[in-house]
């Protein structure tokens, strides 16, 4: 159920582009916040204790690593997996450096989901705006619907063989943690990118205030 739930919240972020025929992402703003304080909740509220109740310097390492690999990959996605596309210059071809950037980092998602916690409704939420920006993008750009469904396919693949290979590889506890605090420091960075740029000159408004909050208590209560 995990995987198919990972799967299918791609494949409503295209469904949902399709419907509301959106041409600009702006308007999405409101639900960019959510989503992103949502995850960076769900980041805080359940992860972090779960890499240190072992407290070390070392796992700082770690997290920071995940937020230096982030911004490394976002040099190839051009920020997609904030809500940031930007028109490819060959339209005919794959985006074949988005599509490795993005998958990537869906795999990473993948890996600390388990029924101990609340993080499969925070990727949802958060993987849903990002596919719906992607589909987006791939319309407005003029890509074939069929380089479209077969990106979308691919990535919406990446989040569930990530979790599946951490519930059946073996890992130590302790590369287990590591893995966990990298993915907790990509979430860190991607989740925060998400709050200041989903607001225009970096102020926020009452409406996304208001989504911020309603996400954070959310994400506590659950």
């Amino acid at each position: 159920m995990t995987f198919l739930l990972l799967f299918l919240s791609v494949g409503l972020g295209y469904l949902i582009a399709l419907l509301l025929k959106v041409k600009e992402v702006k308007s999405l703003s409101i639900y960019l916040a959510f989503s992103g304080a949502f995850l960076l909740a769900v980041t805080i509220f359940e992860l972090l204790p779960e890499v240190y109740q072992n407290p070390s310097k070392e796992i700082g390492i770690y997290i920071i690593a995940g937020i230096l690999l982030q911004i490394f990959l976002e040099i190839f996605s051009q920020g997609a997996e904030h809500g940031h596309v930007h028109e490819h210059s060959h339209k005919n071809s794959f985006p074949w450096l988005l599509f490795i950037s993005l998958s990537i980092h869906a795999l990473l998602e993948g890996f600390p989901i388990t029924e101990d916690n609340n993080l499969l409704i925070g990727v949802m939420v958060h993987k849903i705006p990002i596919a719906l920006i992607l589909s987006l993008f791939f319309i407005k750009a003029n890509y074939s619907k069929t380089t479209t469904l077969l990106f979308l396919f691919l990535f919406a693949l990446m989040t569930p063989i990530g979790n599946w290979i951490s519930q059946n590889m073996v890992f130590t506890p302790e590369e287990s943690i590591k893995i966990t605090a990298v993915t907790i420091g990509v979430f860190l960075h991607v989740s925060t990118t998400i709050l200041f740029e989903s607001s225009k000159n970096h102020q926020f408004n009452i409406s996304k205030m208001t989504a911020v909050i309603v996400a954070i208590l959310i994400a506590y209560i659950l």
